[in-house]
């Protein structure tokens, strides 16, 4: 008996003691995982720092809401309003922007609310309205819906008719869009990075009301003593350093870089 529970006690230490014991939890949104960009960066910021990047991907304000919990030590979120918000209450330090993409309009290749001809942003969201054809939103309080939100506002509020809300990511958004021949709203990284969603098609783009703005909060560690915020430090220098920055920059899918880092511009996100 003695020797069964010594086997087991020499097997458990031995499995901790194999655990990594240098593991940063990262709360982000879907499209930086969804993506693939985030396994492209962990296993360089691991090689880097021998730090292992965990993560869950829930949209902006889920991700915010974990580290509300104390459940991260550092949140990649793209919704400035939420961003300050969470900072404002305490929960949240050094916040740098990293990167950015653009938000667009996607719909039926056959876009029969006639959004190509719209000549702006107001104009293609009141065609969409008036014409009934489905609209697909994430409804789930991610930084995107956010957004979109946002932009409803600027035309009197949301369709009344054939709106729908899908509660999930943008991925699962899009091919939901794509199954009811609707429109959506998403961002161009996931856009042009995931597989799947070929009957859909960007049908309007390029208003400065659509940039997409993306940065990195480390968990503040007077709010939360378990956070590890040095590691949550050396993340954020990591990744808004030229090495972090170039990764960035060099992850490309389908022909097309993804995401464009702007750490080094000053005031990029003033106004955001």
């Amino acid at each position: 008996m003695k020797r069964a529970k010594f086997l087991l006690i020499f097997i458990l230490l031995g499995f901790f003691s194999a655990r990594p014991d240098k593991v940063l939890r990262l709360a982000t949104t879907t499209s930086v995982d969804s993506t693939g960009l985030l396994d492209y960066l962990a296993e360089r910021f691991y090689q880097d720092t021998g730090i292992k990047l965990q993560w869950v991907a829930v949209g902006t304000g889920k991700a915010l809401r974990l580290a509300r919990e104390g459940n991260a030590d550092l949140v990649w979120v793209h919704c400035r309003n939420l961003e300050m918000k969470f900072w404002r209450e305490g929960y949240g330090v050094n916040r740098r922007v990293i990167a950015r993409n653009y938000f667009i309009i996607v719909g039926p290749g056959s876009d029969p609310a006639g959004v190509k001809q719209a000549k702006s942003l107001k104009e293609a969201l009141l065609r969409i309205k008036a014409s009934g054809v489905p609209f697909i939103s994430r409804g789930d309080g991610s930084g995107t819906h956010q957004k979109e939100l946002y932009l409803w506002s600027l035309v009197g509020g949301k369709p009344e008719k054939n709106y729908f809300e899908t509660g999930q990511g943008m991925a699962q958004t899009l091919r939901i869009a794509q199954e009811k021949q609707g429109y959506t709203l998403c961002d161009t990284g996931t856009f042009y990075g995931i597989k799947g969603i070929d009957k859909l098609v960007p049908v309007f783009s390029g208003s400065s009301e659509l940039e997409n703005i993306y940065s990195v909060i480390a968990v503040n560690p007077f709010r939360w003593k378990n956070a590890h915020y040095e590691m949550a430090m050396r993340f954020i220098a990591w990744i808004t350093s030229p090495r972090g920055q170039s990764l960035i920059k060099s992850y490309q899918k389908n022909g097309r870089v993804l995401f464009e880092p702007i750490a080094d511009i000053p005031g990029v996100d003033l106004l955001k």
